[in-house]
């Protein structure tokens, strides 16, 4: 027991590290009608903000790997902890949108850095139920996050909501130095355990798991899998611009479309995030955790039902459980993804990889979200359905596409 209580502290760190990581995204969006207002800023500039953002982080993840194994996993998260601190002071006391745009690459590098660090250390470590559990606490940022601004704004302005998360992103960087220190990693005895009732469940050992060969030279990772690697990214990239366009323009849909009541359509964005968060915190806490590569062609089969739901459009109420059921299914494919990449690429390409599809993943989540938006400026919000059935049938015949490049080891949980 005593063993396990620094494992546990370090599983605790990077839920938090998570959760801090999930509040400026969830307090952008709210933010904004009073940040331009006060800036005298044009509405399409947050775009030009997420763009930016966008922009920082994917540039740092193709540095991640690299700097994982020159400076180790807690030097870089409080590194990345330290750059959201400084960025969030800025945002805190910007003068105009000039210095908030500027402003968003270096929170872009610091959510990369914090986002791509995390997954490749928790996903080498074969750690399924943190992956979950992870990007849940992820989904209690999102959803603290507008909360925190409606709070900061009633008291005295959308500033102060920052000036918070510059006291939580200060307190994630000391505490991951503190553990740098004790040398702390999320491979040790307490990640060991959880890979013995990993493999239990799957019933197949490790060996069997991962591809055998010698690990690719560091220069050649790519040369020497190009499809797998591509496809696994393409994955990625289709599937966070799904969950990011959904859970975006839901809102828009239900005033617009549906001709919902501003509290009416915010409750049901909510129901969307929250079921995605609560699915992944369920599947996070299941005494055994289900074969990942099931959870991700069920979930993608899912939100394609769901999807054409919502294009459908049978009445208000179906509709809306339509985002629900989307969100839910969604909720265990990311981390299911990052789960299997180690088991598609052996362990040396997937350490680098991984950190690359954190990047894909940013990438699709701002420009595909972007996309959407510009066909429901043109065609009206009613094309929000037919766009998500489009990107959930992209995202089926991309993952069934990896399945041919990458087909998993003998032993592998594989789809039912």
């Amino acid at each position: 027991m005593k063993q396990a209580a620094p494992g546990r502290r370090l599983d605790a760190l990077g839920l938090g590290t998570f959760v801090g990581l999930g509040l400026p995204d969830g307090m952008l969006g709210t933010a904004w009608p009073s940040m331009r207002q006060g800036f005298h800023a044009p509405v399409g500039d947050l775009g030009l903000v997420l763009l930016v953002s966008t922009a920082g982080s994917v540039a740092v993840t193709l540095l991640v790997s690299g700097l994982i194994r020159r400076l180790g996993v807690p030097v870089l998260l409080a590194i990345g902890a330290a750059f959201a601190a400084a960025a969030a002071v800025g945002f805190a006391a910007a003068p105009g949108i000039g210095a908030v745009i500027g402003l968003a690459l270096l929170f872009g590098v610091a959510a990369g850095t914090m986002d791509a660090g995390l997954n490749t250390a928790i996903g080498m470590a074969g750690r399924r139920r943190l992956l979950n559990l992870l990007h849940g606490a992820y989904g209690v940022g999102t959803t603290i996050g507008p909360l925190l601004v409606t709070g900061a704004v009633l008291l005295w302005s959308w500033r102060g909501a920052y000036l918070v998360l510059v006291g939580v992103d200060v307190a994630v960087a000391i505490l991951w130095l503190v553990h740098r220190h004790r040398g702390a990693t999320f491979s040790a005895a307490e990640a060991e355990g959880d890979r013995r009732r990993d493999d239990e469940a799957d019933a197949g050992a490790d060996d069997q798991r991962r591809p055998h060969g010698p690990p690719p030279a560091a220069a050649g990772w790519l040369a020497g899998a190009p499809g797998p690697v591509l496809a696994g990214l393409v994955v990625f990239f289709v599937y966070t611009g799904l969950e990011v366009a959904a859970g975006q323009w839901e809102t828009t849909f239900g005033r617009s479309q549906l001709h919902l009541s501003a509290g009416a359509a915010g409750v049901a964005t909510f129901g969307y995030w929250g079921a995605l968060t609560g699915v992944r915190l369920g599947l996070g806490l299941l005494p055994r955790p289900a074969p990942p590569a099931t959870v991700v062609r069920a979930g993608i089969i899912l939100a394609v039902l769901s999807a054409a739901v919502i294009w459908w459009q049978p009445g208000d109420v179906a509709t809306l459980l339509g985002f629900v059921v989307l969100g839910g299914a969604l909720a265990g494919v990311f981390p299911a993804l990052v789960a299997l990449t180690p088991v598609r690429l052996g362990d040396d390409r997937a350490s680098r990889a991984i950190a690359w599809q954190v990047g894909a993943a940013s990438a699709g989540g701002a420009g595909l979200s972007a996309i959407v938006g510009l066909v429901i400026g043109t065609s009206g919000p009613g094309a929000l359905g037919p766009a998500l059935v489009s990107l959930a049938a992209v995202l089926f015949a991309t993952d069934v596409a990896l399945g041919r490049l990458a087909p998993l080891p003998l032993g592998a949980p594989t789809p039912p």
